[in-house]
């Protein structure tokens, strides 16, 4: 069965130095129309529980969200899938200081900016200052994470840190705890305060 998850393999097969020819006939077959990139697996796991959460189904409306591995991949991706390489419009969602990666790689691809959506530090941060911290230390307690969180803390580096602060170094502390509360943390979110840019930028797909 071919999916949105093949092309998304294929691309990422593209960016890395094989061949586009399977990414750009499988964008034919599924009618690809637009290509959001994101940073990391967290964001994704963000943005796709999001859309599930408000009933859009992306694959169906012609939207493959696309990890890059960092934001300066921004322009290989961008290049490649944009208006100089299979002509997607482009969207995505950014760090405030990966913003110029951004910017650059856009404007090398010779693609829009207005897709773009940038958070404050970067999309924890926005997600635990919506929430607030007693509710994601509810999450983290619900995820059997207390123990470990407790731990954290104690340590001698977090002194002196706020509570945001402590929380959003502990989701990075170990490999794949980010993927996994980039979808917990939505899944606790009233769909009323969703941090603005994750949720304009689903409005914008």
């Amino acid at each position: 069965m071919v999916d949105m998850r093949m092309f998304r393999d294929e691309v990422s097969g593209w960016a890395g130095g094989g061949s586009g020819g399977p990414a750009g006939d499988l964008a034919v077959r599924l009618g690809v129309r637009t290509a959001v990139l994101l940073e990391g697996p967290s964001d994704l796991a963000a943005v796709e529980t999001l859309a599930e959460r408000r009933g859009r189904d992306l694959a169906a409306e012609g939207v493959c969200v696309v990890q890059m591995g960092g934001a300066m991949s921004v322009a290989r991706y961008a290049g490649l899938l944009g208006p100089t390489g299979l002509g997607l419009r482009l969207a995505g969602l950014c760090d405030a200081g990966e913003q110029g990666f951004f910017e650059r790689g856009l404007t090398r691809a010779r693609a829009p900016h207005r897709g773009i959506f940038v958070c404050v530090a970067d999309l924890e941060d926005e997600l635990i200052r919506a929430l607030g911290t007693p509710r994601v230390e509810e999450v983290v307690e619900t995820e059997g994470d207390l123990r470990a969180w407790q731990t954290f803390v104690r340590q001698p580096a977090q002194h002196g840190r706020s509570r945001q602060q402590q929380l959003r170094r502990f989701l990075g502390t170990k490999k794949g705890r980010k993927i996994r509360y980039g979808r917990l943390l939505v899944e606790a979110l009233d769909l009323d305060e969703v941090p603005a840019p994750l949720d304009d930028l689903l409005a914008s797909l």
